[in-house]
């Protein structure tokens, strides 16, 4: 009698046991390896899957600054399955960004990149000779020269928007600044980049409407900032970006169900970059026409002329992904730091005092600012600039990826480990900048002792290193020219809308949650 069936039983329950334990294994494997890799390193205990999460939705980015005065200067946190190194010291954050950036050289890509293809084309998180290759080509743009010849550009723009202060003056409307900076930013980076007018700034009556009534800008301006302040590295971000946060090898197979089904955060993310890549396309396409008879050099024709050079590495889509990042960068966190200055001076009678003594005195109203006057003839307002930045910063962390294994703050950490920076950790430090809860710009005064005193390094609000944000110059430039146009004009009074303490939501930059209302008030000078 054959009673070889008997045996058929136990042999699949061992290969099915078998299996789930594998299957067990490498699940456990997958989500706790990078934690193993970096477990000698201090942190908080961690949840399963979602890490520290929690402990960012309850603290807010308020949360390193707590995490370094109990852990140190190097420690862990968990962002969902991913463990990040995070620095909170100066001379390591110069080690990490100088130094050591041989082995330290990418930046790291978290799942609310993931979810935005076009940012990974970008020169932000390119990586090797696509990185070097692009940067070398943009940098020319922001040579002095360069920025010298468009600050009539810059100034037309200002003095075009700024007319709308006239009549919340005599009204004594609220006005959110927020608002308002984020157009007049788009519309300076619009033309001095693209050599494209975006008409946020001129009156509705000539800006060509949409079916729904909406006018064309608002509707770009509206889809960019939705678009900007909806990648999140929380568990308030799309449902793809929070399975990325805890399952990275899930998060594109979800994003392509979810882009897919109408009403979707997804959906609407997707539906964004497809507008806006679509008009920026049409803008590349249309100047890629005209190129040839061109004189003028802006961003958009230096990406054209590095294509000629350098064709396996600007592709169109590249140089639409650059345009989109000239874009981001030149408009939401120059519009952050200009609403922010407004905000804090308007809160410090006596910094708004100096600050306006010292612009009432370059001369008369119309007087446009030269590059080097911009330089030299206006060190209080620098020293207001960065001492907001300070305060209130657009970003508060540099976000690195290890290349090799390397040694920082005598932890060994292998190749791929995530590094970021915690530059708001570094500003609220009293060792760096002694009574950090106040305002005060003369601590940026480079003749002052607490100046002299302090770490080159503890105050990055462009980055370190050879990933230092090229438009710098471009930025500072736009921010000084806006305030100087403002307060030879204006002065700014918070509205009683306005709630204290600040609000703000956390995307890839920070922006303002319910804006910055103020009322405007017109001095009286001639």
């Amino acid at each position: 009698m054959d009673l070889n069936w008997l045996f058929l039983f136990p042999m699949n329950g061992a290969a099915i046991l078998f299996t789930a334990v594998a299957i067990m294994g490498g699940l456990v494997a997958y989500l706790y390896g990078p934690h193993w890799k970096v477990r000698k390193v201090p942190g908080p205990p961690t949840r399963p899957l979602i890490g520290h999460l929690h402990l960012m939705a309850k603290y807010g980015p308020d949360l390193f600054t707590l995490l370094a005065k109990k852990y140190g200067p190097i420690y862990r946190y968990h962002m969902g399955r991913q463990p990040l190194i995070i620095i909170a010291d100066a001379e390591l954050c110069r080690e990490v960004g100088t130094r050591k950036a041989k082995e330290i050289p990418h930046r790291s890509i978290p799942s609310p990149i993931t979810a935005a293809p076009i940012h990974q084309k970008g020169i932000f998180f390119s990586r090797d000779e696509q990185w070097s290759t692009m940067r070398s080509t943009v940098t020319s743009f922001f040579h002095t020269s360069s920025l010298s010849t468009m600050i009539p550009t810059m100034q037309s723009f200002i003095e075009s928007a700024t007319q709308i202060f006239d009549s919340h003056a005599q009204t004594q409307q609220d006005m959110d600044f927020s608002k308002f900076s984020i157009k007049l930013a788009t519309d300076v980076v619009g033309q001095a980049s693209f050599g494209v007018d975006f008409g946020l700034s001129k009156p509705h009556s000539t800006i060509n409407t949409t079916k729904d009534g909406c006018d064309e800008a608002t509707q770009f301006i509206n889809q960019h900032i939705f678009n900007t302040t909806n990648l999140k590295m929380d568990l308030s971000g799309s449902l793809s970006i929070i399975i990325g946060l805890v399952l990275p090898i899930l998060q594109e197979p979800c994003r392509q169900i979810l882009k897919r089904i109408p009403g979707t955060m997804d959906w609407k993310l997707e539906r964004g970059y497809r507008d806006l890549g679509g008009r920026l396309d049409r803008i590349v396409e249309k100047r890629m026409e005209e190129e040839k008879g061109r004189t003028s050099k802006d961003y958009l024709s230096v990406l054209l002329s590095g294509r000629e050079r350098k064709q396996n590495y600007l592709t169109q889509e590249y140089i639409s992904a650059l345009a989109y990042e000239q874009l981001l960068t030149g408009s939401a966190t120059v519009a952050f730091s200009m609403s922010s200055i407004i905000y804090l001076v308007a809160a410090h009678p006596h910094v708004e005092k100096k600050l306006l003594e010292e612009i009432d005195g370059f001369g008369p109203k119309d007087k446009t600012p030269t590059l080097e006057d911009l330089k030299d003839k206006f060190p209080y307002l620098e020293q207001v600039i960065h001492e907001s930045m300070r305060y209130i910063p657009s970003s508060p962390l540099i976000a690195r990826e290890t290349a090799t294994d390397v040694e920082i703050g005598g932890y060994l950490l292998p190749k791929g480990a995530w590094v970021w920076l915690c530059i708001g950790a570094l500003l609220m430090d009293p060792k760096n900048f002694p009574e950090p809860e106040k305002f005060k710009p003369e601590r940026f005064d480079p003749n002052c002792e607490e100046m002299k005193q302090r770490h080159p390094s503890a105050f990055l609000p462009f980055g370190i290193g050879s990933r230092t944000c090229t438009g710098k110059q471009f930025a500072q430039q736009e921010i000084k020219l806006t305030m100087i146009h403002l307060y030879r004009r204006y002065v700014f009074r918070h509205s009683s809308n306005m709630e204290y303490p600040l609000e703000f939501t956390y995307g890839l930059i920070r922006s303002f949650k319910n804006g910055v209302k103020v009322r405007v008030i017109k001095r009286n000078i001639d």
